[in-house]
């Protein structure tokens, strides 16, 4: 949700009847903290976190990789999870947009869930401009937040940002704040009156923290090396490991260069010298913890770069020795892994047999109808195997006669709705039955994978007596999703529009499941579990 060009940076108007009910940025989520369920995660299996840092700065990425790292590791210590709200302060302080929200991590339907007001970052809430100077530029405001010289702030009626470069109380001049302090800040010019909300769009101290910490490396692979520099001899070097690292433990390699020192005539090569050339490992991960220095006395060599030369080839060959000597961990192998391999392979070889066959056959279309129309004669439909209609038709009385009419002229399918909700899952649970039984409904075309479980909740030996379709939402995009689909009791499934021409002619010619493609009508842009009116 954080593209700039994406659906949740635009303003919409909401409208119901051709009249507006609501309007803003009815797309923009408030953005997802996490940190409260770190444990949960924890205990859940999660191995991985993902930060959404699109088009984010690198202080955003330091700052949140900084703090989720320090609750990652309190929440695996064992010791009492307890999050300080001034961490939160400063995750909300990098970016925020409408504060934070729990996103949908809670059982509960998030109400608070979107904020309208605004696509992008709003900081935090400042306080209200008290007194405005207009011909000195000064405006006075009581904090709600400390502030500091670099820091910046923004206020409501601005479209831009002010970097605070004088801040005075009572007419003196001061570099930093505390909350509840009334304060003045100086050169502000634009459109500014009293009673303006102020927010502090970013922090200098917390900016600076962050720079400092991606400037600096905070981890190197410590080495030991002996160089070696004789007369008459080629000059080399041999490194070792010195950390308990697996993959470095059996590290040994040496190198030389096709350069011998030669004589000195004035200033002879030290060892200080050598030892400081050899230690600039600053571009890489390695540094040289312990280095030996095998010195003949007054030699000299002809460039100082020889020894970077040294250095930077011993280097690359400890960095292709890791390379070569990495193996990655794969899970154990599950004993059914054969079998569903071979299942697999035996189901491949049968479509490869039968493409031909699957060519030749007439192809069937089914037809969705989102909205049911009272005044339409549906008898007049011709040419269709397949009606695929929404849960909601089957509980109302009055489209008894369009589903009657329907259910006898074509195999008829309850389409249920992308995001199952309990109410509709009372919904169903309490037509279904009835539904299936009156009208002959011949299957159902789910969204998602929860649905099956629901469906096997109501009617026993499901995949028996009904043909259960995986609609397009599945995004299905190789044989081994087909086959898992299979196994679950799916009949059916249709061709996401995402797909290329590649992939979509794969899926074609897996013969094992029935297979659809949507060739017209309109599709959703998204869906939404979230109500823009939070009136549930």
């Amino acid at each position: 949700m954080e593209n700039v060009l994406g659906p949740c940076r635009l303003p919409y108007e909401l409208l119901e009847n051709d009249k507006k009910i609501n309007s803003g940025y009815l797309l923009s989520t408030r953005d997802l903290c996490g940190l409260d369920y770190i444990p949960f995660f924890i205990k859940s299996g999660v191995k991985c976190l993902k930060i959404e840092g699109r088009m984010k700065s690198p202080e955003y990425v330091a700052t949140v990789t900084r703090i989720y790292r320090k609750y990652i590791d309190l929440g695996l210590s064992g010791q009492p999870y307890v999050v300080d709200k001034n961490d939160k302060k400063q995750l909300m302080q990098v970016f925020n947009r409408g504060m934070s929200s729990s996103g949908h991590l809670q059982n509960e339907p998030n109400r608070n869930l979107v904020f309208k007001d605004k696509p992008n970052n709003m900081g935090l809430f400042l306080g209200i401009v008290e007194r405005y100077n207009k011909n000195k530029g000064y405006i006075s405001i009581k904090l709600k937040e400390p502030i500091n010289i670099g820091d910046t702030i923004a206020l409501e009626n601005e479209s831009g940002s002010y970097t605070i470069s004088e801040l005075m109380e009572n007419h003196k001049n001061i570099d930093k704040t505390k909350i509840g302090q009334t304060v003045t800040i100086g050169r502000m010019k634009g459109n500014i009156k009293s009673g303006d909300k102020v927010y502090k769009m970013s922090s200098k101290i917390l900016s600076t923290l962050a720079k400092e910490s991606y400037k600096r490396e905070n981890r190197k692979i410590n080495l030991n090396c002996k160089v070696s520099i004789k007369k008459s001899q080629p000059i080399s070097i041999h490194v070792s490991s010195c950390c308990n690292l697996e993959l470095y433990k059996d590290l040994d390699i040496a190198c030389t260069l096709d350069y011998t020192p030669e004589e000195a005539k004035n200033k002879p090569l030290d060892k200080e010298t050598i030892i400081k050339q050899i230690s600039k490992t600053a571009s890489t991960p390695y540094q040289f913890k312990n280095i030996k220095i095998d010195l003949d006395e007054n030699v000299f060599l002809p460039k100082i770069s020889i020894l970077n030369e040294l250095r930077r080839t011993a280097l690359e060959n400890v960095e292709n020795f890791a390379l070569a000597h990495i193996h990655k961990s794969l899970p154990k192998i599950p004993p059914s892994y054969d079998a569903k391999e071979q299942l697999l392979n035996s189901m491949r070889d049968f479509a490869n047999n039968n493409i031909n066959f699957s060519e030749t056959r007439a192809p069937k279309i089914s037809l969705l109808i989102n909205e049911l129309n009272l005044d339409f004669d549906y008898s007049r439909l011709e040419n269709i195997d397949n009606i695929y209609i929404p849960l909601k038709y089957f509980t109302s009385k009055k489209y008894e006669n369009i589903l009657k009419i329907l259910s006898q002229k074509f195999d008829t399918f309850i389409y249920m709705p992308t995001i199952v909700k309990g109410n509709y899952k009372n919904l169903f649970y309490s037509n279904a039955e009835s539904a299936v039984k009156k009208y002959e409904v011949k299957g159902f075309v789910i969204s998602n994978i929860c649905t099956i479980k629901l469906l096997n909740a109501l009617f026993t030996d499901l995949d028996k007596y009904f043909k259960i379709v995986a609609n397009y939402t599945f995004n299905i995009f190789n044989s081994n999703t087909v086959l898992e689909l299979k196994k679950l009791g799916i009949s059916k499934f249709t061709l996401s529009p995402e797909l290329d021409k590649s992939t979509i002619t794969k899926l074609c010619n897996y013969s094992y499941l029935q297979k659809e493609l949507i060739v017209y009508g309109k599709i959703p842009l998204l869906n939404m579990n979230y109500c823009l009116l939070r009136r549930n």
